[in-house]
């Protein structure tokens, strides 16, 4: 029994001792795909949904469905990661979700590649899926980010350090982001711009 108590007295010590720049800035970098992606969706999906030839409404639709998945997702995971704990994995299945379900939504309609055919319903459809899967993908990747803070470190001051970390990439991220969209709206100027919106993505 003495054993047990200091093995929990010397990891709550552990804890409590402030972390290095290397822990903080890996932490602060475990976000920066659901930034980028979040980014590049929510400043050029509805443009480009609407240059590949869907209705403003369809495309609406599209981000509707999404922001849906977002606002169930985020509760329910939330809830099972409380129970359940596992940060890392979640945090890894959300991330696979985003990259996969991000370039298709960027890619082609995956629906009408598949069954041979092309209309406005079924692409509406099809991008909608992948929407609801990214959004899905990036709340339980940005839950389990955030809820990994207070299984680091109990440091008062660390955890502030990771946050702002975090929120810092971010940043990078969005400023990245844009300055990848100035290079290939100069570069390629004379190429079509659903190919100039696939290379940003």
């Amino acid at each position: 029994m003495v054993n047990m108590r200091d093995n929990d007295s010397s990891s709550d010590a552990q804890l409590d001792e402030p972390l290095g720049r290397v822990s903080i800035l890996s932490y602060g970098s475990g976000h920066m795909l659901n930034d980028i992606t979040s980014s590049c969706w929510f400043t050029y999906l509805l443009v480009f949904l609407t240059d590949l030839g869907l209705s403003p409404g369809d495309a609406a639709i599209v981000m509707l469905s999404g922001q849906l998945a977002d606002g169930f997702t985020t509760i329910f995971v939330g809830e099972l990661m409380d129970r359940f704990g596992h940060f890392k994995l979640w945090h890894a299945g959300g991330s696979i979700l985003v990259a996969i379900s991000f370039s298709s939504v960027f890619g082609s309609c995956v629906p009408c590649k598949l069954m041979g055919i092309n209309t406005s319903t079924l692409e509406t459809v099809g991008y909608s899926t992948f929407a609801a899967i990214f959004n899905v993908g990036w709340a339980v990747t940005q839950v389990a980010h955030m809820s990994m803070v207070n299984c680091i470190t109990s440091n008062p001051t660390s955890r502030v350090s990771l946050v702002s970390c975090r929120n810092a990439f971010t940043m990078v991220a969005n400023l990245s982001l844009y300055g990848v969209a100035l290079v290939i709206f100069t570069l390629l100027q004379s190429v079509n711009v659903l190919v100039q919106y696939r290379w940003i993505a």
